[in-house]
C-alpha cells in the first residue's frame, strides 16, 4: 500500500491495522516536527527520535508477518519499547523548549492513542 498520492492497494495483512496506519502517520509528524530544530543544539535526540518512530510500524510489521506467536509478540513488544522512548525523548523537547510544548502535548497524545492499542495488538496475541 502506498498512500498520499501513490494509491496501490492493500496487499499485505499489517497494512490492515489501524495501529500500523496510525505508526505510519506519527512517524510523518515526527520527521516533520523534526526538520523544525536544524538550527538547535538537539541533534542527539533528534537523531534518537525519528529512530525509534520509525522502528514502530517497523516492528508491528515485521512481528505480523512472523508464523509462532512467540515471535510475534517480541516484535510486538519491542515496538511499544520504541514507542515509549519517543514518548521520553517528547517529553525532553517539551521541557528544554517550552515554545514547542503545544506540538510535544499532540505528539504525546498520538503516542498514548498507538500504546493502547499496541497493548490491545498484544493481548489479542496471546
Amino acid at each position: 500500500m502506498i498512500t498520499k498520492g501513490g494509491e496501490i492497494g492493500m496487499t499485505f495483512v499489517f497494512e490492515k491495522l489501524e495501529v500500523y496506519q496510525k505508526a505510519l502517520d506519527f512517524v510523518e509528524e515526527i520527521y516533520v516536527f523534526c526538520k523544525s530544530f536544524r538550527d538547535k543544539d538537539l541533534s542527539p535526540l533528534i537523531y534518537q527520535i525519528k529512530r525509534a518512530s520509525l522502528s514502530v510500524p517497523l516492528n508491528i510489521a515485521e512481528g505480523n508477518g512472523r508464523k509462532h506467536k512467540k515471535e510475534k509478540l517480541d516484535f510486538f513488544h519491542i515496538s511499544r519499547g520504541s514507542l515509549l522512548e519517543c514518548v521520553s525523548i517528547i517529553q525532553l523537547i517539551g521541557r528544554m523548549l517550552p515554545e514547542q510544548s503545544q506540538k510535544c502535548m499532540s505528539l504525546y497524545h498520538q503516542a498514548e492513542q498507538i500504546g493502547k492499542m499496541l497493548s490491545g495488538l498484544i493481548n489479542w496475541t496471546k
